[in-house]
């Protein structure tokens, strides 16, 4: 048994995805709810420890594209993705609700030396993807890397309940009560309370669009933690491709079909969407758009076969109608989180080092190649 678990992990990480041989296609057995991706779930037991390896973009579903680079990767580098350099501190596990659910739990991550002009550095919070059924904090690490860094910025990365455990809006309920824990304790970790960004991919793109548009709005605050007298507010959202009206969702191509029971958006409200619209109105972002809302950047690729790509161009008008700054970053022929390249981590470097360094450059609407 030992040596069939060692020779199938081993033919993991050397052709994940044998595009040769079609009859051992194995991302397509393992695709079992045929979304496109893989979730941690998905995975055979002994593959799911490498899932954070293989998701490279950190929004909690292994993608085709990931799935093939898998074989072309030499030398993984085994501890590099989750190693901490000595330069920045992390605290593991933080309950930010009190009951002890490893779900309802954020990681932190310090600079030891802050090089903040403004005195403390601002904090960057990123909230993971996974269809709202997958994904772990634990994958935000190599997107926040980069800016602990640099010092210029403390990070964190925040779980929540999945809809195996509970469903909308929990998932909004957790991600706020995050913010409201985070700022309580800006001052014991010494980052700013009052420059907090949010940033997430997919799922988690969904997510803090709604904390960027649902500032204020009591019924989507719910009642958990200890510091409900803290605002949830954020100063800023880094959308990447997160859906935001879910009822037409399926008015554009997708692999799928994302009014039927079973899809992610269903399984997020309970119920097949089209016999629940207000709860489906509810969660989605577009629903909740004031002109009091936090500026946006939103990325997201023309050939994304998950997401539509015009859910962020309805969601970019929207905004801009009531007047909120919003970019939206278009990459032309990028996937799910796949092309996207050079060019978008400059954006949002540029954007964050606007909204939360008081940089005078910042980032206008523009359409890049995938891969550029």
């Amino acid at each position: 048994m030992r040596v069939w678990v060692f020779v199938f992990f081993f033919s993991f990480l050397v052709d994940f995805s044998n595009a040769q041989r079609p009859e051992v296609n194995r991302f397509e057995k393992w695709d079992r709810d045929k979304s496109g991706g893989l979730s941690r779930d998905e995975l055979p037991e002994p593959l799911r420890k490498n899932f954070d390896r293989v998701d490279r973009n950190g929004d909690g579903v292994i993608s085709r594209e990931e799935d093939a680079a898998v074989g072309q990767r030499r030398n993984p580098g085994k501890g590099q993705r989750t190693s901490i350099p000595p330069s920045i501190e992390a605290l593991k596990n933080l309950d930010y609700v009190g009951t002890g659910n490893p779900r309802q739990a954020l990681d932190l991550y310090l600079p030891k030396k802050a090089e903040s002009a403004e005195g403390k550095p601002p904090l960057l919070v990123f909230i993971h993807g996974g269809g709202w059924r997958a994904g772990a904090k634990e994958s935000g690490w190599n997107r926040i890397r980069p800016f602990v860094e640099s010092g210029k910025y403390a990070a964190a990365s925040v779980g929540y309940r999945l809809t195996d455990e509970a469903i909308w809006p929990a998932q909004i309920h957790d991600c706020k009560a995050a913010i409201r824990w985070l700022r309580a304790h800006a001052e014991k970790y010494g980052y700013d309370a009052d420059r907090i960004a949010v940033w997430g991919t997919s799922a988690g793109g969904h997510l803090v669009a709604m904390l960027g548009v649902s500032g204020g709005v009591e019924e989507l605050e719910g009642g958990i933690g200890d510091h409900l007298e803290v605002s949830s507010e954020v100063t800023c959202v880094v959308n990447f491709f997160g859906p935001s009206e879910l009822l037409t969702m399926n008015d554009h191509p997708s692999r799928i079909d994302h009014l039927a029971p079973d899809s992610p958006e269903s399984r997020l409200v309970g119920a097949p969407l089209p016999t629940v619209p207000e709860k489906a109105a509810n969660a989605s972002p577009i629903t909740w758009v004031s002109k009091e809302d936090a500026p946006s950047l939103i990325v997201h690729g023309t050939k994304d076969e998950l997401v539509p790509y015009p859910q962020s161009v309805e969601l970019e008008k929207q905004l801009e109608e009531v007047g909120v700054n919003t970019i939206l970053l278009t990459v032309d022929g990028g996937g799910h989180g796949g092309g996207f390249g050079p060019a978008v981590s400059q954006a949002v470097e540029t954007f964050l080092s606007h909204h939360l360094l008081g940089a005078e450059k910042t980032v206008e609407d523009a359409t890049v190649a995938a891969g550029e």
